[in-house]
């Protein structure tokens, strides 16, 4: 394949400012070079804007997605909401779920979003009875971001308690299996694709028993695979595993072996200054996933503390109240503004980071959300000629890109070296909007 010369305005190669004038070149999927102060040469694919690596979601429950605008003007807290999720979750099969995810992760690409973390945990069909595939739904979700057109990190969960000592009951039968070794033959049975790897989960504390933690553990190292887990969401949670286990949640996943350098936990809401030191201390990464967090009246997490301790700060969309990862990002510094009084926690070029290098790593794909030779060729251009960003001025654009401008300004994105969006239009699913109708209509009715 001849080799792709694309042209940026300005992009972001990880600095706290912008280039001018910069020339990308692509060899298939690959960056093989990245050089700036030149002006476009002939022939040259011209990306109008300013271009940044494509950003990686790494915290997605697809499905969610299904009740956006059905549960935002009711009252009750995160527990209440379950209900709902669990009513969409009770509906879908391998063929709605494809259709379901299909879209999603096309209004993902819309987004500037070519990396998903799917923390995957809806396993099985009604009752629990396995399919005659049994990774027919995680293979749904695979095949849905190959139509997308976007990279996925198919974060298996296991999921074999619907509480504390407290056994899966209705819906959540399609979540567990056997035991964690039976989840682990399960998922050992995934392979990777090239656009699709294969990554592990404990759900929570909550969802698998503190002795069956460590097989998952131990299977998420053997295979060199990336582990998430949900982490101090809610302060029942807390409260639960002190009662049960005479500790925090944080302290039984470190007895457990579930806390390290491949591993994230997601939203750590609710922590002590010594589970802080934990979590950091083992520098494992925190993913925030502000949107989902306000939405469900989780709280404000201590990502300021985690961050400066040494965790990697990573972002979600979580429940997909809102698919726009610049929304997650600038959250994160507007959120601990709110919780501390003072502004100015994260420079733009810090959260820009979450988004997209340090979200790739945490879904394990190391060689992308970078613009440097070698790197995988995924990016993305933002415009910033909109009212959103008008008036920030050459110093600030940067600043513009993370605190102004969000999911509607990505104009074209780049997967593996190919356009999927162009001039804001998905260039494989045309109607996402249709897509996105049909799809969550057909589970909820």
């Amino acid at each position: 394949m001849p080799v792709t010369q694309w042209w940026a305005e300005q992009a972001w190669r990880g600095g706290p400012g912008l280039d001018e004038g910069v020339l990308i070149e692509t060899d298939g999927d690959r960056i093989v070079d990245v050089r700036s102060g030149l002006a476009p040469p002939p022939g040259a694919v011209r990306l109008e804007g300013v271009v940044i690596p494509g950003m990686a979601n790494a915290h997605s429950h697809c499905f969610h997605r299904a009740l956006r605008a059905r549960t935002q003007d009711q009252r009750g807290d995160f527990w209440s909401w379950r209900e709902a999720m669990y009513a969409v979750a009770g509906r879908l099969e391998p063929d709605t779920y494809l259709a379901l995810a299909r879209a999603v992760f096309a209004e993902m690409a819309l987004a500037g979003i070519t990396c998903v973390g799917e923390f995957h945990y809806l396993h099985h069909g009604r009752g629990g009875v396995a399919y005659a595939a049994p990774n027919a739904m995680g293979e749904a979700l695979v095949a849905a971001a190959a139509d997308a057109g976007i990279r996925i990190t198919l974060l298996d969960t296991c999921y074999l308690s619907g509480g504390i000592g407290v056994p899966l009951e209705g819906v959540q039968r399609r979540f567990g299996d056997a035991d964690a070794a039976a989840w682990a033959r399960r998922a050992g049975a995934l392979c990777p694709l090239a656009h699709a790897r294969v990554g592990a989960a404990v759900h929570s504390v909550r969802g698998v028993p503190a002795e069956q933690m460590g097989t998952v553990a131990e299977w998420a190292a053997a295979h060199a695979a990336p582990l998430h887990v949900h982490l101090s969401e809610q302060p029942a949670e807390n409260q639960a595993c002190l009662a049960a286990y005479g500790c925090t949640p944080t302290q039984l996943l470190g007895n457990h072996g579930v806390l390290g350098e491949r591993t994230t936990a997601v939203h750590a809401t609710h922590l002590s200054d010594a589970d802080v030191a934990l979590v950091a201390g083992t520098r494992t990464a925190v993913c925030m996933c502000p949107t989902t967090e306000r939405d469900l009246a989780d709280g404000i997490g201590p990502a300021r503390a985690l961050t400066s301790a040494g965790s990697p700060l990573v972002l979600g969309s979580d429940s997909h109240a809102v698919v726009d990862l610049l929304e997650e990002a600038r959250a994160v510094e507007l959120d601990e503004r709110l919780r501390s009084g003072r502004r100015g926690h994260w420079s733009a070029a810090e959260l820009l980071r979450a988004a997209t290098v340090d979200g790739h790593v945490a879904l394990g794909w190391p060689e992308a959300g970078r613009l440097e030779p070698a790197a995988l060729a995924d990016f993305v251009s933002v415009d910033l000629r909109t009212p959103r960003a008008a008036g920030a001025g050459a110093s600030h654009e940067l600043a513009a890109l993370v605190f102004a401008a969000g999911a509607a300004d990505v104009r074209d994105v780049v997967v593996g070296g190919r356009r999927v969006v162009a001039g804001g239009r998905h260039q494989r699913i045309e109607d996402v909007w249709g897509a996105l109708t049909d799809a969550i209509a057909a589970v909820t009715g």
